[in-house]
């Protein structure tokens, strides 16, 4: 089974003719609500690719209409909701506004997702199972969950995505601890680098010295794809193959 531990959201987009600046306001003709979260959007993700696996999605929604149409919309996709848990806060929204280039500003709003905890996910792991985590959820509720994954003997994949400015080195090293699979962006590996104290100016150095650690480290190239660097690799030594 993939397991993904994470936010769910609901997401409003308006399409603007310029991005508002500090003080100023713009109309938009329209809204549209849309599913979202990193933690929904991973589980449509697997459960569209296939594979023959069940998903089961863990996290909280509000009581309230953007959390039941949340829940409904996992619930189509085949997903596992047991574990995606109403509760007293607000449904995680984010507020999107792109202007006519592509470019866009977005405030998220988290709601339940900020009080997602470990106790949210009831199934018991086991051998071959895969957890999928990032970083919309409380950092301290992905890291118990990721260790009791491993503890089960199961797989366990981390998007440092966002990587949130209240990020510390100690929070770092537990999600390089907890992690089988790491996956950033060139912006996140060398953040993450940066706090464990072994920056570079190139991404790909930046994601062999966190392989070190004994962790896979996958970075995300955009249209450029993506890099592997190998789990316990010298960091001096190790050169970062292409992902297919």
């Amino acid at each position: 089974m993939i397991v993904v531990f994470g936010s769910i959201n609901v997401d409003l987009v308006c399409r603007v003719a310029a991005i508002a600046r500090p003080g100023e306001t713009v109309l938009a003709r329209s809204y549209a609500t849309l599913q979202g979260g990193k933690g929904a959007n991973q589980a449509v993700a697997a459960a569209r690719a296939g594979g023959g696996l069940p998903v089961l999605m863990a996290g909280r929604v509000g009581d309230d209409a953007f959390g039941r149409a949340a829940r409904d919309n996992l619930a189509r996709e085949g997903i596992d909701v047991s574990c995606v848990r109403p509760g007293p806060d607000p449904t995680g929204c984010a507020f999107i506004a792109v202007d006519g280039s592509g470019e866009n500003a977005i405030t998220v709003a988290s709601g339940a997702n900020a009080a997602v905890a470990a106790a949210d996910l009831t199934r018991a792991f086991a051998p071959g199972d895969v957890l999928v985590l990032h970083m919309e959820v409380p950092l301290a509720a992905g890291v118990g969950v990721a260790r009791a994954a491993r503890a089960a003997g199961a797989r366990v994949v981390w998007n440092l995505a966002p990587a949130t400015a209240d990020l510390d080195r100690d929070g770092c090293a537990a999600i390089l601890a907890a992690a089988d699979v790491l996956v950033v962006n060139e912006h996140e590996a060398r953040a993450a680098a940066t706090l464990l104290g072994t920056a570079s100016d190139d991404p790909a150095a930046c994601a062999s010295a966190l392989s070190v650690s004994g962790t896979d480290v996958v970075l995300t190239r955009g249209a450029r794809g993506a890099l592997l660097a190998r789990a316990g690799a010298v960091a001096a030594e190790a050169e970062a193959a292409p992902v297919a």
